[in-house]
């Protein structure tokens, strides 16, 4: 009796692809780990030397050459926007933990403006290695940080905004945003200046600072909102604020100095 035709494919009973699937995958994960470690050395290579060190250097750190480095990362942008994203994610990690862990809108902020500037002290190198490109393009590495870090800081004013009795609708959500954005760009240019004169006579030092930028940041929305909702007095004036005239920067809203939240250093490099 003849046998009829299989029905069957080779390829059905063939362990050729799930054999490839797998060296794929094993592939995949090994090009991975190895980006990755390009990225935690370039961190520590800069931490060290400075965000004008070369390729050649950090793939000699690394123990490759400058040409598997470009497979990895194209160019010096694409390794800068990696270690953006890398660094990234642990302010945000840090900012949601500050954000998170205050009752109320203005300490969140004071809160969330010590752990950037404790963070960028931690390693000023590899902050300018990140953000001191011009493009804002949010492909950029400084418009991949500046986007992510607007978002986290526009938070506590929206909070505001509702605790002041303004609805929650789009209006108000594009006013926290462009706040955000604008916060951001103060404080980075606060804490930039700060960075490279932190060591003249007079300085002020970092928990100082925090203070006197969140006072500064704080006093122009809350001031808006109350001066829309104040009653006059007698005169017909309107009544005098706090918010218009905000506590001195060493002070805290109770009289005590209020303790920033510590922060990691980034990457912990060493």
């Amino acid at each position: 009796m003849t046998p009829g035709p299989s029905t069957t494919t080779a390829s059905s009973f063939s362990p050729t692809d799930a054999t490839r699937d797998g060296r794929s995958t094993r592939w995949a994960d090994h090009r991975e780990a190895r980006r990755a470690e390009l990225v935690r050395v370039a961190r520590k290579v800069v931490h060290h030397g400075g965000p004008d060190v070369s390729m050649e250097e950090i793939a000699a750190a690394a123990g490759t050459s400058k040409s598997i480095v470009y497979r990895y990362f194209h160019d010096k942008g694409g390794l800068q926007l990696a270690v953006a994203k890398d660094v990234v994610v642990e302010i945000q990690e840090a900012l949601e933990g500050a954000l998170n862990s205050h009752a109320t809108p203005r300490e969140a902020l004071r809160a969330m403006v010590g752990v950037y500037l404790e963070m960028i002290e931690s390693s000023p190198n590899v902050y300018f290695f990140v953000t001191r490109e011009g493009s804002l393009e949010p492909s950029s590495p400084l418009g991949h940080f500046l986007e992510a870090v607007t978002d986290l800081v526009a938070a506590p004013f929206a909070r505001a905004l509702t605790e002041a009795g303004s609805p929650a609708d789009p209006a108000n959500r594009v006013m926290a945003d462009t706040w955000g954005a604008g916060a951001v760009g103060f404080v980075r240019g606060a804490g930039e200046r700060w960075l490279r004169n932190r060591d003249e006579p007079g300085a002020l030092d970092r928990e100082a600072l925090t203070a006197q930028v969140a006072a500064w940041l704080w006093a122009g929305p809350v001031g808006i909102l109350a001066r829309g909702r104040t009653p006059t007095g007698a005169d017909g004036a309107p009544a005098t604020t706090t918010a218009d005239h905000p506590a001195p920067p060493a002070a805290a809203e109770n009289g005590t100095t209020a303790s920033t939240t510590h922060a990691p250093a980034p990457g912990q490099e060493s």
